[in-house]
């Protein structure tokens, strides 16, 4: 996958270069390129940036550098084209499975007050936003979203099971893990995980997991189609809460 993001910072995404990413922009299994939009300024002053029109407070990005740094990728390689901002659709890992089967997407990284509307009409394909709240820039989120979808990317999660097995991957959230010791302060792992009963052990984590979800997302569970069992279980989690 060839991921070109936009960006007036380009320095933060030195963090891609660890962990499982890094080993997969190594590998070429992800291509990283990433365009300053500091080369694309309008002056000799290096402005990229202006005074919103109509007055307000900060500044808003022009269109024109934003235009000349995308017109910079080759057509094949720019794919979808994406700009983050708190306007945007919220990222699900359903989004982030979709995006993940493209081979190109750019990433627009905006910063201060946005960039302007008119480019965002003429060139951007969807914009997605990773949360309620608000950061100094799009480089941050776009961390996030790249790291996101490049978990369903072929090579780059050496172990395909563990991605299945993510919280929210079946519409759950995950249920709780131990490792070593077995007595921490007193508190022991779950007798059951220490069995060998590998069934019941993946009984148990499904019931964990649904258990999990009822407390914490309950919203969840609106879109998840429950065997008996688990509608069983709801409905007793449900009476208890009631008790």
């Amino acid at each position: 996958m060839k991921i070109n993001i936009i960006t007036l910072f380009p320095e933060i995404f030195e963090a891609l270069n660890y962990g499982v990413l890094g080993q997969a922009i190594d590998r070429e299994d992800i291509q990283i390129n990433i365009l300053n939009l500091r080369d694309y300024h309008m002056n000799k002053h290096g402005q990229v940036d202006d005074k919103p029109y109509g007055g307000g407070e900060g500044m808003v990005l022009m269109a024109e550098p934003l235009e000349k740094s995308l017109k910079d990728i080759p057509d094949d390689l720019l794919g979808r084209v994406i700009n983050l901002s708190p306007q945007g659709k919220l990222l699900s890992h359903k989004k982030a499975k979709e995006l993940s089967s493209l081979t190109c997407i750019t990433i627009i990284a905006g910063r201060y007050e946005g960039i302007d509307e008119r480019f965002i009409s003429q060139y951007i394909h969807e914009e997605i936003s990773i949360g309620d709240f608000i950061l100094s820039g799009g480089e941050f989120a776009a961390l996030a979203l790249i790291d996101s979808l490049s978990r369903f990317i072929p090579g780059v999660i050496g172990n395909v099971r563990s991605v299945e097995q993510d919280s929210l991957s079946q519409g759950l959230l995950k249920g709780p893990v131990f490792t070593r010791p077995e007595n921490f302060n007193t508190e022991l792992v779950p007798e059951i995980l220490l069995s060998g009963d590998h069934q019941k052990i993946e009984e148990w984590r499904e019931n964990q997991a649904l258990i999990r979800t009822f407390e914490r997302r309950p919203e969840l569970l609106q879109n998840i189609k429950l065997t008996k069992k688990q509608k069983k279980l709801l409905e007793d989690l449900a009476s208890k809460r009631i008790l």
